[in-house]
């Protein structure tokens, strides 16, 4: 392999306009699947680069495309793909930050903002490389993460076809090490399933209750079973949480209900344990509901998928965070977090992974900082170059070596 690109150097140079987008970013902040005023940020931030744009139907987001030099334009040719995801959270800021949301109740609490700066600063440092380039880059700016599904519409818009051979996302963590990365192969981060269950009995006056049929003790009963079925039929090593969040039921206090209905979310580590825990509160909430004299109706919307980084990617990314950055900027997750992701529909379809970046304020207490979507949740910008440094140093060498050679 030629000596790599200083990216953390050359990085470090343009940390300046990262943080000035990703500040600007932040004062406009945008929700689902429509971006535009970020989309436009992008777009001007990048203008009169050699990068071929794609936009589809569905969604505001871009592919953006660069060409490698002339080493880069053969039939056995790697492409790769870089994700950074564009839109906030429906929530009310309260950081005091002097560049503060301006959008009552929308902020970028989870950090999308910088994904977006990183990404671009990334495609400004691939492009000053381009001719060591060895192959195609895809940069992939994408609306809609926060449970919209836009990695999905992205893929259904074909703006990612044909597919890459890898790709590679970093997320931002506030309550991390300052500038430490973090990983891990296989799930890395959950499914997510929204679940209901409407019970439904016969209303009818409070002092009576043997001439109704009350919902709500059986809607409590299905919440106990539920807990009692995650913790007796499943293995602790391929786990699921179920968490029923809100039960409403009832008008006011002297009338039992005709119906009560339970929310919540569903999240596995696997596809079969997630396929596994639909059938059985499918079959728990109807017997139980039935032993009762009442009726059950479970609806379970699925979410993300599980998102599922390639050992090989993994192993790679690792590689070269620890030739770029030294091996204590590393660290390898002993546990998946139980969040979700919509970069698992990329990684359905492409070999690749996703890299945690501890972005608290070097010095501070990381243990003490307020985590993704709080409102209370700041970064440290200055971790940023790191984030743009990896993300060309990935594509870089992925493009000259795929995941043959990793550095120990």
């Amino acid at each position: 392999m030629n000596a790599p690109t200083p990216f953390p150097a050359a990085a470090e140079a343009i940390l300046p306009d990262l943080v000035a987008l990703r500040r600007a970013i932040h004062r406009e902040p945008e929700l689902g699947l429509l971006n535009p005023l970020t989309r436009d940020k992008i777009l001007a931030a990048l203008a009169g680069l050699p990068i071929e744009w794609r936009e589809g139907p569905s969604t505001t987001g871009l592919i953006g495309i660069l060409r490698g030099g002339s080493a880069g334009h053969g039939s056995n040719a790697r492409t790769v793909l870089l994700r950074g995801d564009m839109d906030a959270l429906p929530l009310t800021e309260d950081t005091g930050l002097d560049f503060a949301s301006a959008t009552p109740g929308v902020m970028h609490a989870c950090g999308h903002d910088s994904h977006v700066a990183m990404l671009v600063g990334a495609a400004k440092l691939l492009c000053a490389a381009r001719e060591r380039l060895a192959g195609t880059v895809m940069f992939m700016f994408q609306p809609g993460e926060e449970g919209h599904h836009g990695a999905r519409f992205m893929l259904d818009d074909g703006l990612i076809d044909p597919l890459p051979d890898a790709a590679f996302a970093l997320h931002v963590m506030p309550n991390a090490p300052h500038g430490l990365f973090a990983g891990k192969a296989g799930a890395l981060l959950a499914s997510s399933d929204v679940l209901t269950i409407t019970v439904k009995g016969a209303g009818g006056h409070a002092s009576m209750p043997h001439d109704a049929v009350d919902p709500i003790p059986v809607a409590c009963a299905i919440v106990q079973a539920i807990q009692t079925m995650v913790t007796r039929r499943i293995n602790v090593f391929d786990p699921a949480i179920v968490t029923i969040a809100e039960i409403a039921a009832g008008t006011t206090n002297n009338i039992i209900p005709e119906s009560a209905e339970l929310t919540g979310t569903i999240r596995t580590l696997s596809p079969a344990r997630r396929q596994m825990v639909a059938d059985e509160i499918a079959k728990l909430a109807l017997h139980t509901a039935a032993a009762h004299h009442c009726t059950a109706d479970v609806d379970i919307v699925e979410g993300f998928p599980v998102t599922i980084c390639d050992a090989r990617a993994a192993a790679f990314a690792q590689s070269v965070v620890t030739e770029q950055f030294g091996p204590d900027s590393w660290r390898t997750m002993e546990h998946p977090v139980m969040g979700a992701e919509d970069f698992a529909y990329i990684l359905e379809k492409v070999p690749g992974a996703m890299v945690w970046l501890g972005a608290s304020h070097e010095g501070d207490d990381w243990r003490t900082c307020c985590g993704l979507h709080s409102n209370h949740m700041v970064m440290d910008d200055s971790v940023m170059a790191r984030g743009a440094a990896l993300h060309a140093a990935l594509a870089e060498r992925f493009l000259a070596e795929g995941f043959g050679a990793t550095i120990s």
